[in-house]
């Protein structure tokens, strides 16, 4: 549980430093969130592995949570497009982590199995 805590915690502060990061363009002093974000983040993930997720999954959700986030983000804060094309590729992504999760419990079973 703890582990998937820290992952959320890594996704806020990712999609926190992105969004950041925009709004820095206009008002340097955003520039603080953004080092600040990326660097939490970097190391929520570092701990997530710590406690033993895989590597593929832990960065595949991380990554696909947060590209789906900040694009919705954008287009709430900023006004950013968000076509139906932007969408379904959003959706390939999710749907691709989702298979790497569920190989990865796949073969944690078997090699569970394995050693038994």
């Amino acid at each position: 549980m703890r582990k998937w805590l820290l992952l959320m915690a890594a996704i806020l502060l990712e999609v926190t430093a992105t969004i950041s990061l925009r709004a820095a363009l206009d008002h340097p002093a955003w520039y603080a969130v953004v080092a600040v974000g990326y660097l939490g983040a970097f190391i929520a993930l570092s701990f997530v592995l710590r406690q033993g997720m895989a590597l593929g999954v832990a960065y595949g959700i991380w990554g696909a949570t947060g590209v789906a986030l900040t694009a919705v983000l954008a287009t709430v804060i900023f006004g950013d497009a968000l076509t139906a094309m932007m969408g379904l590729g959003i959706a390939l992504v999710i749907g691709g982590v989702l298979c790497v999760e569920l190989g990865s419990q796949a073969a944690r079973a078997r090699e569970e199995g394995a050693t038994s």
